[in-house]
């Protein structure tokens, strides 16, 4: 399924065109005689780590990838930091609290229902609570390396190399 494209513009309903705009192809409403910038949605992934390094993953209960594992995350909302959605969606994922520790990076996800995901990849060590699947989450578990069931995304599966590579033993 290629990814959808907006029809209508977002504040008088025209219907959109693709034209040349500002040095690129864009959608573009003629009515509003402005173009429509398409721009990536923030969202955000934590490494949860515990005192054996072993990982946090859930178990996915929506699409995409109903029933793979990943790492706990989800969407940036209006007024929120990265941090606080990250911490918000650990809550909601997990039951756990925790305290941001290291950022492990930021990267573009390509996906058929958004079009583009910013990533933003944190490490927390510092959590509290008895771990327990919630919001969209199915099932929650802590894994070695070793142990670890495959993971759905490649921008999870990323943060969790670069966590395994320098933050492991730190």
């Amino acid at each position: 399924m290629p990814p959808r494209d907006k029809l209508f513009c977002h504040f008088c309903g025209h219907p959109l065109v693709r034209r040349a705009a500002e040095g690129r192809e864009r959608l573009y409403c003629e009515a509003c005689r402005t173009p429509l910038y398409e721009n990536p949605v923030p969202a955000t992934a934590l490494v949860v780590a515990d005192d054996k390094g072993r990982i946090c993953l859930v178990r996915r209960g929506v699409e995409p990838h109903v029933g793979g594992w990943c790492l706990p995350g989800g969407f940036m909302e209006m007024g929120e930091s990265p941090e606080e959605c990250a911490l918000r969606e650990l809550r909601e994922e997990t039951a756990l609290s925790g305290r941001i520790g290291d950022l492990l990076g930021v990267t573009v996800s390509r996906t058929f229902v958004n079009n583009a995901v910013l990533l933003v990849g944190y490490l927390v060590r510092d959590y509290a609570g008895e771990a327990a699947a919630g919001d969209d989450a199915t099932d929650i578990g802590f894994f070695t390396e070793d142990e670890m069931p495959e993971i759905v995304f490649e921008s999870h599966k990323r943060f969790v190399r670069i966590y395994l590579a320098g933050y492991r033993d730190a």
